[in-house]
């Protein structure tokens, strides 16, 4: 479950989007990735506003300034509280969907206790969560006042102009020309979110690439009727 070998190649702060006003949580991201001083931080967002992008691109930074760093998503270890209780030998952790572990007692006591010895270890808490804290169902008060101490921010889902933007940066990225057509059918019938804008896109990639054709709406239609 910890990514710490090989990171994502595009899950870096400077491929990272930000939608209009999310620049504090940016900025209190990168601040924690660089600095073991900096304040804990805990944000929030709805589904598609690149959660795990900032989590990994604080991963990958720590790291490269030489510091151990794990990513790990929180539902994963829903089913074993001592799991998530026994984490560590990261100087930075990065716990994902966190709202996951809210209403269960035992995996919100392993929570608390984890937080308490990471403090103790002077090492780097970053979590994320689908609602902000005051909208997250923890059972525990205790925990609850722990990750109030946290920084809180939020990151709002990029607009469909970001998106599309953003879907041709990725194709000059990898040389490939996508008409604004093209997005236009492509919009109209795939999911908009960036996680799975981002994945139809690698498989877009690596087709074009396997068969040598330029992306067009027959290719795109193709594709997507081998995906259903």
């Amino acid at each position: 479950m910890p990514l710490a070998l090989r990171w994502p190649p595009r899950q870096r702060f400077e491929h990272f989007r930000c939608a209009a006003g999310d620049a504090p949580t940016l900025a209190a991201v990168q601040a924690l990735a660089a600095a073991p001083s900096a304040p804990w931080v805990l944000f929030s967002g709805p589904p598609g506003s690149g959660k795990t992008h900032l989590l990994i691109a604080a991963c990958q930074a720590a790291q490269a300034a030489g510091r151990r760093a794990q990513y790990l998503n929180a539902a994963r270890l829903l089913a074993d509280a001592n799991a998530l209780r026994a984490l560590g030998g990261a100087e930075l952790l990065a716990l994902d969907d966190v709202h996951a572990l809210a209403g269960n007692r035992d995996a919100e006591h392993a929570l608390f206790d984890l937080y308490n010895r990471l403090r103790a270890e002077q090492a780097s808490l970053l979590l994320a969560a689908a609602q902000p804290l005051p909208a997250l169902a923890l059972g525990l008060a205790d925990l609850r006042s722990r990750l109030g101490a946290c920084v809180q921010s939020t990151l709002s889902a990029l607009d469909e102009t970001a998106r599309r933007a953003l879907m041709q940066e990725w194709a000059s990225a990898r040389g490939l020309q996508v008409e604004p057509a093209v997005l236009d059918w492509l919009f109209a019938r795939a999911a908009r979110d960036l996680g799975s804008l981002h994945a139809l896109f690698e498989r877009m990639d690596r087709a074009a690439l396997a068969e040598r054709r330029r992306v067009t709406i027959p290719f795109l239609r193709t594709l997507l009727a081998a995906r259903d």
